[in-house]
């Protein structure tokens, strides 16, 4: 049973991480391009009012999601692989710590700004131009470390089966 669980979870993980990801790279790579052209022809209320507020859901959600399958896989080996207490799980206690790091920016500095520049909550065109830039930073931020962190994570392929059942 515990095996059955563990990969369901492991699925979870992944199937939720290339959501989050997925929808990382679009607004970096797709949407915030996008954005700057519908400005220029006064069209981007489609994006900001339909597909932005979408896309910003299921990126959140996703990161939840992928977080918690990923520290259930780890289970009791959680402390050994976050805190560094044991070298084997060095690489998947990296790209758990860059996992974190990008999980805090998602629900701590995008999705806070992300409302206010989409008009969710109240703001003024200085708070509403700050929480561009501010979530712009954060996103490529996560662009950046989401690199490493696809890294580390597939290295720890050994350390996740001796989680999941040594």
């Amino acid at each position: 049973m515990e095996f059955i669980l563990l990969g369901l979870g492991r699925w979870l993980h992944i199937m939720a991480g290339v959501m989050w990801i997925g929808l990382l790279y679009y607004f970096n790579f797709v949407q915030v391009g996008a954005l700057k052209a519908a400005a220029a022809d006064n069209t981007g209320a489609g994006i900001t009012k339909h597909v932005a507020p979408r896309a910003l859901f299921w990126f959140r959600w996703a990161a939840l999601v992928t977080w918690l399958a990923g520290a259930m896989m780890l289970g009791k080996h959680f402390l050994d692989a976050f805190l560094f207490l044991n070298p084997a799980y060095y690489p998947i206690g990296i790209g758990a710590w860059l996992g974190t790091i990008m999980f805090i920016n998602v629900w701590v500095i995008i999705w806070p700004n992300q409302k206010k520049i989409l008009g969710i909550v109240t703001a003024t065109d200085e708070e509403k131009n700050k929480a561009r830039r501010l979530a712009f930073l954060a996103s490529r931020t996560n662009t950046m470390l989401s690199i490493p962190l696809l890294f580390f994570m597939s290295a720890s392929g050994g350390v996740f089966r001796t989680a999941m059942f040594g």
